[in-house]
Formats: C-alpha cells, sequence, structure tokens
C-alpha cells in the first residue's frame, strides 16, 4: 500500500476575475473548489493512473469535513486525524484573466492566499504515529510539503525512520531543513527541484550536469535515489543503481503549475510499480509532471498517454 502524507490539507477555491480592479468590486467569471495538499495531489494523480494509496493526515472543522467529502466522492481512501479545534484552512487563489474567455484567456496573473490551518497537538501526533505502526515491508510512505509551526522540525526525520525501521519505502518531496533532515535515514526517493536543490548548496543549478553534480552529493549523504525536476529544462535522475538518466522537458502549453511535482511523484511510483526499472519510472513521472503542467487540473491517464505516445527520448 503506498500512504500519503498531507499534515495541512486545504480546501482550494480558485477564483477568476476578468481585469482585477484593487480597492472595486469584482466579479467572478470562473470558479472552482476541490480537495489540496501535496500528499493528497500525489493520492489524487495515483488514482487517475488506477493505483490504490491512503491519504494520511488532519483535518478540522467543517472545511476538514469537505475536504474527506470530496476525496470520498473522486474514490481516495482516507484516515485522516479529526481535530477538536480550529478549521482546515482554505487557501484562496486569484486568477486575473486579461479578458472574459476562460478558453482563451490571453495573459493570466495569478495570486494566491493560503490559510494557516489548525494547531496540531502532542496527543494528536501520537495517534497519527501510531498509525504508522501498520506500515509493513513494499509499503511506500510519500511525506510532502512544509510542515505547520505547531510540529517539530525533526517531524520527517522520525517518521521516516520509523518506516524504513518497518520495512517500508520513504518518499520525501520537502525542501532546505526538511529534506537535509531525512538523508541519514536513506529515503527511497527524494525530489528536491532546480531552486530547492541550488538552495542547498548556495549554486546555481542551470543545466543537467549541474543537478547530476549535486543530486549525486544528496546521494552521498543517504538518499537512495535522487529525482530533479528542472521545470522548462527537463529532469534527472541520480539512481542507486549507479546510471544517471536525463529527461528534456515534453512540448506543450503550461497552463498550471500547481501539481506538477505532485503528479511527478505520483508518476515515478506508478512506473516503479510496474517492474522495478528506473529508467521508466523515471520517464513516467515526466509524463505526469508535464500531464499536469499543461491542463487546468491534475494529470488524467489519459492526458498522460498523449504525452507517452508523443514523446522522443534522449
Amino acid at each position: 500500500m503506498i500512504y500519503t502524507v498531507t499534515f495541512n490539507p486545504s480546501l482550494d477555491y480558485v477564483a477568476g476575475v476578468a481585469r482585477f480592479q484593487e480597492g472595486k468590486l469584482n466579479r467572478t467569471i470562473k470558479e472552482e473548489m476541490f480537495p489540496g495538499g501535496k500528499g493528497i495531489n500525489v493520492s489524487i494523480v495515483l488514482n487517475n493512473l488506477g493505483i490504490e494509496s491512503q491519504a494520511l493526515g488532519f483535518i478540522a472543522g467543517f472545511t476538514g469535513r469537505e475536504i474527506k467529502a470530496r476525496l470520498d466522492v473522486l474514490g481516495i481512501k482516507q484516515d485522516f486525524i479529526e481535530l477538536p479545534e480550529g478549521l482546515s484552512r482554505i487557501n484562496v487563489k486569484l486568477q486575473n484573466f486579461a479578458g472574459e474567455d476562460t478558453e482563451r484567456p490571453g495573459k493570466i496573473e495569478e495570486t494566491e492566499i493560503n490559510g494557516q490551518g489548525p494547531c496540531i497537538g502532542e496527543s494528536a501526533l501520537d495517534a497519527f504515529e501510531e498509525k504508522l505502526e501498520k506500515l509493513t515491508e513494499g509499503d511506500y510512505l510519500v511525506l510532502s510539503g512544509s510542515i505547520p509551526n505547531s510540529l517539530p522540525p525533526y517531524i520527517y526525520s522520525k517518521l521516516c525512520a520509523l518506516a524504513t525501521n518497518k520495512g517500508a519505502k520513504v518518499i520525501v518531496d520537502a525542501s532546505r531543513e526538511l529534506l537535509k533532515s531525512v538523508l541519514p535515514q536513506r529515503p527511497f526517493l527524494i525530489k528536491p527541484n532546480h531552486v530547492e536543490l541550488g538552495e542547498l548548496y548556495a549554486a546555481e543549478v542551470k543545466t543537467y550536469e549541474d543537478a547530476a553534480l549535486y543530486a549525486r552529493r544528496l546521494q552521498e549523504a543517504g538518499a537512495r535515489n535522487v529525482l530533479v525536476s528542472m521545470a522548462a529544462n527537463g529532469a534527472v535522475l541520480v539512481a542507486e543503481d549507479g546510471n544517471i538518466y536525463r529527461a528534456k522537458a515534453p512540448e506543450g502549453v503550461v497552463r498550471n503549475s500547481v501539481g506538477a511535482g505532485d503528479s511527478m511523484v505520483a508518476g515515478f511510483l506508478y512506473g516503479y510499480l510496474q517492474n522495478g526499472d528506473y529508467e521508466e519510472a523515471f520517464y513516467e513521472g515526466v509524463f505526469a509532471g508535464s500531464a499536469t503542467a499543461f491542463s487546468e487540473g491534475l494529470a488524467k491517464a489519459e492526458e498522460i498517454e498523449v504525452i507517452r505516445e508523443s514523446y522522443q527520448r534522449l
């Protein structure tokens, strides 16, 4: 079983307006609402690819119940801990369209306002860790994104150690200290983007060679596999089998950057579960990440298939 962790899920509200005017009444021409959070995104894309997972984390209040309800509709298994106080956050994304036509919007400016979310107390965290006792060999644990201020900074390292000791493979998509903290636990896969990778070493990562150089350092520090997404410049995988794989970015019009990295993680897992081949897992990650970037929402199987069929490998 694949378990995805989202400590601070959200109800994401996307509001589109035509020619936004600050300080004036603006009416929407487009509205959407969906469950959000990096681990949840991974579960949704896995589900779109026919792979079952279970979403873990914390919810609170009426917004938390709505997140759960919307995941139920999507068919996502979940085992959230419901907190007694507070509200799961609402994240607002304002899209400013250049015109009234949302199908051909022209230039779009996006502004995001993210909520804080509820406080996660010590007893709730203990209850969460007890849920991970069910992990066994062959399971996967995906730790994604930042953590709320109410959690200790070492939480990813602790959970990584717990899962690894159970024989599960751990995947971490985080940045800076959160990412560095898990390296001694030898996670199965880490997925920094090129900016996050550069931040770790106070360097600019612009080329495949740059990405491979610093990814190898992360591997030497403990990570078994390092997958680096590089936006329009493609991606690089430094694998534990000694190979370095690189891919150019598929051709397409970028319409959405939210969830592309999470989709890459889901695609990698999907590919790896087929036959344990790192190269195929790598390319499936590239296809899934790009499919999300080229669409309005998270990648669907048919959108990934279109890219898979047309892509020319290096």
